[in-house]
């Protein structure tokens, strides 16, 4: 009589993951051609550490809203993560420079001061705002949903094109705009 044998095979969680933190020993950050690049030192398959160039890279920030400079996801141009900054202040300065630079470009969101109008039709709220880049317009469809509110004061808004506006004290407004928006907060 055989006897089935189950052997137990215990993964831990660095078998299957690795994650390469950055710092200024194994990271260098350049714009070449208008593109951030990454000079990286990372391990091959046979963990040896050799050099990689990485002719374009994308930054996602983990946590946008509370750690805009912590744990900041790096990807290649096909989104693939290769490596996390942990801490900003782990990079060389011109490293952090260039970062900091290419974040306010990507989560660039023109901050509101005052609220003009909020007219809703079918569906659809239209909105003109005076911001800290000016008189804006913008469409959000289903209102409700568009608007994040972050903290106990904070507010994003996302409109119908993907284009963020940040309210960053609902209570500073002034009273006529607050009372415009009111309803949906």
């Amino acid at each position: 009589m055989e006897e089935n044998v189950i052997t137990e095979t215990k993964t831990s969680l660095n078998d299957v993951i690795s994650v390469v933190y950055f710092n200024a020993e194994n990271a260098v950050f350049d714009v070449k051609n208008n593109f951030l690049t990454l000079d990286a030192k990372l391990k091959n398959e046979q963990g040896e550490t050799e050099d990689k160039k990485f002719p374009r890279v994308y930054l996602h920030r983990a946590f946008p809203f509370d750690n805009p400079f912590s744990y900041i996801s790096v990807l290649d141009k096909d989104n693939k993560e290769i490596g996390i900054i942990r801490e900003l202040k782990d990079l060389d300065e011109n490293s952090q420079n260039l970062i900091v630079d290419e974040l306010h470009r990507k989560y660039y969101a023109p901050s509101i001061k005052t609220i003009q109008s909020v007219k809703e039709r079918y569906g659809y709220s239209y909105w003109k705002v005076t911001s800290d880049a000016g008189d804006l317009s913008f469409t959000l469809q289903d209102t409700f949903r568009s608007i994040l509110k972050v903290g106990n004061n904070r507010v994003f808004i996302v409109d119908i094109d993907n284009n963020r506006y940040e309210i960053p004290d609902v209570e500073a407004l002034d009273f006529k705009s607050y009372k415009k928006i009111e309803l949906y907060l």
